[in-house]
C-alpha cells in the first residue's frame, strides 16, 4: 500500500514546499493538496516548486473540479508540469464543493465532470479530443501521460468513478463503508465493460499519531464536517433511503450550517454535531497499533494507497512516525 500525504496551501507557501520534501523524505508516494483558491493558496503554482525540489513523489489535488478553471486550462497546467518535471502529477477531482460554494456557485454536475474528464485526461495525455465543436491537441506534449482520480460518496458520482476514472478517492477510513464504495465502484466498472481491478483505489482521511485520543478527536472532528457538506448534497437528492451506507446519513441529522470560513481547519465550530464514534470511524487516531490495524482492514479490501490529511497540531510527529513505523511494514 502506498502512502500518501494531504495539505492545505495555507502562507507561506515555501512552507507547503518544505511539509513535501519532509514528506518524500520519510518515503511517501504522494503529495496531495487542497484546491480552493480562495480559502487558500493556489495550488499549481506550488506544484511547480514541489516538483523542482523532490525526485520522487507523485502531485496533485484532492480535489480539482470542472467549475473554477476552463478544463483545457487544467490539463494545460498538468501537462506543462509532466514535460517540467517528467510524468509526476495526478487529477483528483470531484463536483466541487468549497471552491464553488465560496464563489456562490453549487456542486457541478456529474454530467459536466464526466465530460471534463475526458478532455482532461485526454489533453494531457498527448491524445485529440473534441470540446465545444473544436478538436483539441496539445502538440507540445505529446509524452505527457495523466490519471485521473475521482471523488465521490453518492451512487451516480460512484458510478461515475467506475466508468471513466483511473482511481477512486474516498474520503474517510472506515472500512465497513470503504468496502461498500469499492464494490460500488467495481461493480460499475465491470457494467461498462472495463476491468475491475483496473481501477485504484485510496482511502484520504486524517490520521493523528498519539494516546490522548479525546484530544485528537477534538483537533480532527472537523472532518466529519467535511464530510457532511457531501452527505447532505445526497440527502437532499436522494433522502435518507440507503443510497449510502445509514452512518453516513444519521450523524448529519444535527447538521445546521456551515460556515466556510472554517473549512478543513482543528476546532471548527460547525462540526460539535459530529459524535466521536463517527471520529473515530472516519479518522484514524491513537497509538502506532490503531493505525497499522485498520490499514490492514484497507488494504485487504483492495486499497492501493491510504493518504493522511495533516491538518492538526502534531503535524511533525505524525508524519514522521508514518515515514519511520508505518510506512516500512505497509509498503
Amino acid at each position: 500500500m502506498d502512502i500518501g500525504v494531504v495539505l492545505q496551501c495555507d502562507p507561506p507557501a515555501m512552507d507547503v514546499v518544505e511539509w513535501a520534501k519532509k514528506a518524500e523524505d520519510l518515503g511517501y508516494s504522494h503529495v496531495w493538496t487542497f484546491d480552493s483558491h480562495v480559502l487558500w493558496q493556489e495550488p499549481f503554482v506550488i506544484y511547480s516548486k514541489i516538483l523542482a525540489d523532490t525526485r520522487r513523489v507523485i502531485v496533485g489535488p484532492m480535489v480539482t473540479n470542472p467549475g473554477t478553471r476552463d478544463w483545457t486550462v487544467i490539463a494545460s497546467q498538468f501537462a506543462t508540469l509532466n514535460e517540467m518535471y517528467g510524468n509526476r502529477t495526478i487529477c483528483g477531482i470531484g463536483r466541487g464543493d468549497s471552491a464553488l460554494r465560496v464563489l456562490g456557485l453549487q456542486p457541478d454536475t456529474l454530467a459536466r465532470m464526466r465530460e471534463s474528464i475526458g478532455v482532461i485526461k485526454g489533453l494531457a495525455s498527448g491524445e485529440t479530443v473534441s470540446l465545444r465543436g473544436q478538436e483539441l491537441q496539445f502538440a507540445w506534449a505529446p509524452e505527457s501521460r495523466l490519471d485521473v482520480w475521482v471523488a465521490a460518496y453518492g451512487p451516480k458520482a460512484l458510478a461515475v468513478a467506475g466508468e471513466v476514472g483511473d482511481g477512486y478517492i474516498l474520503q474517510l477510513a472506515d472500512p465497513d463503508i470503504a468496502a461498500w464504495m469499492i464494490r460500488t465502484v467495481r461493480e460499475a466498472a465491470e457494467r461498462a465493460g472495463r476491468d475491475p481491478a483496473a481501477v485504484k483505489f485510496c482511502v484520504a482521511a486524517p490520521a493523528y499519531v498519539g494516546d490522548d485520543i479525546a484530544h485528537q478527536r477534538e483537533q480532527t472532528r472537523w472532518f466529519g464536517g467535511m464530510v457532511g457538506n457531501h452527505v447532505a448534497d445526497i440527502v437532499a437528492r436522494y433522502g435518507a433511503t440507503g443510497a449510502v451506507p445509514q452512518v453516513l446519513t444519521d450523524y448529519i441529522k444535527g447538521r445546521d450550517g456551515y460556515d466556510y470560513a472554517e473549512h478543513g481547519r482543528a476546532g471548527n465550530s460547525h462540526t460539535t454535531f459530529v459524535p466521536d464514534e463517527v471520529v473515530d470511524r472516519f479518522c484514524i487516531l491513537g497509538p502506532i497499533e490503531n493505525h497499522l490495524k485498520r490499514l490492514e482492514e484497507l488494504r485487504a479490501l483492495g486499497v492501493d494507497q491510504f493518504a493522511l490529511y495533516l491538518q492538526h497540531d502534531d503535524k511533525e510527529a505524525t508524519l514522521r512516525a508514518y515515514g519511520e513505523k508505518i510506512i516500512p511494514v505497509m509498503s
